[in-house]
């Protein structure tokens, strides 16, 4: 089997090169049984370490950081979380840009397994059809939890955001800290890393992206 061959099923609308790199075995665990095979992986690291599984403070610590990747940071891997975009008739007929300004990012650097924390605006030109506002934070949410690099999650939400809203009148922006910088390396609390995604009338007409910039206070 070619283990270098993205598995998410999920991603098959993606182009090629922005699916999260998986196997094609992927999910043939559940996640049951993901956390029992992470977790005595976690406890070898610990005791590597040198650290004393006995102490009270420690010893449930391996299950806790298997539950917390399989459920938790990692949850965007499994397609049974990817949300269910429910579009509705555009009766008030709108159709004026929509803005989702400040929504909470939380992901993890997939180079060193530390979080990358921040905010995502998203903005789209609604047409025949809406969207209901949760949906937005959730579409950004499921592709934050995942292994990450910001470029490849800035696309895959403008993507996954024309492919729901079948529109191709979409911006996404996306302002991060990345603990891999600030805690390791270079040790630089103060820098923070802006990418952005423009597509359809945001793309072709400067104005709308000016005015989506106003909105969100850039």
């Amino acid at each position: 089997m070619d283990n270098s061959v993205p598995g998410a099923d999920a991603d098959a609308h993606l182009p090629f090169d922005l699916r999260t790199p998986m196997r094609n075995d992927a999910f043939a665990l559940s996640d049951h049984e993901k956390i029992e095979e992470i977790e005595p992986h976690f406890r070898a690291i610990m005791t590597l370490l040198g650290l004393d599984l006995t102490d009270d403070s420690l010893s449930g610590t391996p299950r806790r950081v298997a539950k917390m990747y399989v459920q938790e940071w990692f949850r965007g891997l499994n397609p049974e979380h990817r949300p269910d975009v429910r579009l509705f008739e555009n009766r008030y007929r709108y159709h004026q840009m929509l803005v989702e300004r400040d929504i909470t990012l939380f992901s993890c650097c997939e180079h060193h397994f530390v979080p990358i924390i921040g905010k995502a605006h998203v903005a789209y030109m609604p047409g025949e059809h809406v969207v209901g506002l949760s949906k937005l934070n959730r579409v950004v949410q499921y592709y934050a939890r995942r292994p990450q690099v910001q470029e490849r999650l800035t696309r895959q939400i403008a993507e996954e955001l024309k492919h729901a809203l079948h529109t191709n009148d979409v911006a996404v922006l996306i302002e991060a800290d990345h603990l891999c910088v600030m805690s390791r390396g270079v040790n630089d609390t103060s820098s923070s890393t802006i990418t952005a995604e423009y597509s359809g009338i945001f793309l072709e007409q400067e104005h709308y992206r000016t005015e989506f910039l106003r909105l969100i206070g850039k």
